[in-house]
């Protein structure tokens, strides 16, 4: 039952590292207008999904650490930068609480 469990953690955190990334940079566009939120999303955002931001964050910036010798000769450090630790960060920090959908 023990090995279950963990197994199970394993993957999902292995899962969200992989996965939160690419649709929390996907949501992370900037300053945008949105409606109030109500305490149930604030509720599920503070407690599941800025932890899972802050993952997708750390995530990023190793993914980020690792690729850096081959952007350097790319020249395209900037962009890796911004999509990888920029965009997350900014999408789990500055975005307002309970906030999922922002629009233009």
């Amino acid at each position: 039952m023990h090995k279950l469990i963990k197994q199970s953690m394993l993957l999902f955190v292995a899962l969200s590292l992989v996965l939160i990334p690419f649709a929390s940079s996907a949501l992370a566009q900037g300053k945008m207008e949105y409606e109030e939120p109500n305490a149930g999303a604030m509720t599920v955002d503070l407690f599941c999904m800025r932890p899972v931001g802050i993952a997708a964050t750390l995530a990023g910036s190793v993914v980020f650490v690792f690729s850096l010798p081959f952007t350097l000769i790319a020249g395209n450090t900037p962009t890796a930068s911004q999509k990888l630790v920029v965009d997350p960060f900014n999408h789990t920090i500055t975005r307002p609480l309970g906030v999922f959908n922002l629009r233009e």
